[in-house]
């Protein structure tokens, strides 16, 4: 009986296998290249249309001031308007989510602070975004320090005289923030360690609430505040400012002093003010929003309306942006842990 001869087996295709083969692999090629080809054209028709920056907290604060005042030459370096669109609610978080569930094109940032970006994922614990992981830092706009201001009824003019009336009084000091988790919040919990008084928080959503209050004595006494936003109040007299929490005095107010002279060891806290991207968006669109920042910054009037409102003025690449949130959001978590600071 004859033994079947075994099938052969060979790695060499046939004409037509190869043509169908070298088919497909243009096909998907062809794809990848179109694909490539939509998103480069996306990139450099950016912008066509509006672009919306979210400030997480209400009008009349810092971050909103800040916002407006570099959204109108961004807009005319970019060819398209820029608008601001307020979202106050859980320390900027809601202003965060807001930017992270929009498409991640450029035509949606965030104008964020130390607040929301390095002191929320200590406070919150039920954060569903990672402000490290999931933001691309475009630039810091302006660092400002924050100002120790008291409603005018409170008889103290100088910070030694508020720690003793205070301390007089426990349980009746009521100090206001912009919300909870930002630097105001953070500056007074950091005072309340390094001075042992028990001053209780109250938040609002943004400065301008808080600082309604404070000006109407009610039921709050003091705040540090972003400078910017209380100057205006510091001047006309509706706020008695008692010191700077930065190292060195402000230009804007040479004749207070700082914590640090009122005998507060290291005592040295700014708060900042930068743009967002979602981490999505293409680098390319990136690299146009940072050109339009550092036109803003770089535009006289910007620069003097910033500046006369006590901002220093900063203006820094992505890279080194992204370094310093990495940096503070290590060092208000030591803060928040010593004072104990925790929200659902």
């Amino acid at each position: 009986m004859p033994v079947p001869t075994p099938l052969k087996t060979s790695m060499k295709r046939s004409p037509r296998r190869r043509t169908l083969l070298a088919l497909a692999g243009a096909g998907v090629a062809s794809s990848a290249l179109l694909a490539l080809g939509t998103a480069q054209a996306a990139d450099a028709a950016y912008p066509s249309r509006t672009i919306k920056i979210i400030v997480g907290y209400s009008p009349g604060g810092t971050t909103d001031i800040v916002a407006r005042a570099i959204a109108p030459v961004m807009g005319q370096h970019l060819g398209q308007t820029v608008v601001i669109e307020n979202r106050p609610g859980a320390g900027g978080n809601l202003g965060s989510d807001l930017t992270l569930n929009s498409p991640a094109d450029g035509y949606t940032l965030m104008m964020g602070t130390a607040g929301n970006m390095t002191v929320n994922p200590w406070i919150y614990e039920n954060m569903k975004f990672d402000t490290v992981r999931d933001f691309a830092p475009i630039s810091l706009v302006a660092a400002v320090p924050n100002v120790m201001v008291v409603n005018p009824a409170v008889p103290a003019k100088t910070v030694a005289e508020f720690l003793a009336w205070a301390k007089a009084r426990p349980g009746t000091v009521f100090f206001a923030s912009s919300g909870t988790g930002n630097t105001p919040h953070m500056t007074a919990e950091l005072f309340n360690l390094k001075t042992g008084l028990k001053m209780t928080h109250v938040p609002y959503k943004g400065s301008g609430p808080a600082l309604i209050d404070l000006i109407g004595g009610q039921g709050v006494q003091v705040m540090f505040d972003n400078l910017p936003s209380a100057i205006g109040h510091i001047r006309s007299g509706a706020l008695r400012a008692l010191a700077v929490t930065s190292a060195q005095r402000s230009s804007s107010l040479p004749d207070l002093p700082t914590l640090q002279e009122a005998g507060l060891k290291d005592f040295d806290v700014q708060g900042w003010f930068g743009l967002f991207a979602h981490a999505k968006t293409p680098p390319a669109v990136v690299t146009r929003v940072h050109a339009a920042v550092m036109a803003a910054l770089a535009d006289p009037a910007t620069r003097k309306s910033l500046e006369g409102l006590g901002a220093v003025i900063v203006g820094n690449d992505p890279a080194a942006f992204a370094k310093r949130v990495e940096s503070e959001h290590r060092t208000w978590g030591e803060v928040v842990k010593a004072a104990g600071v925790k929200l659902k």
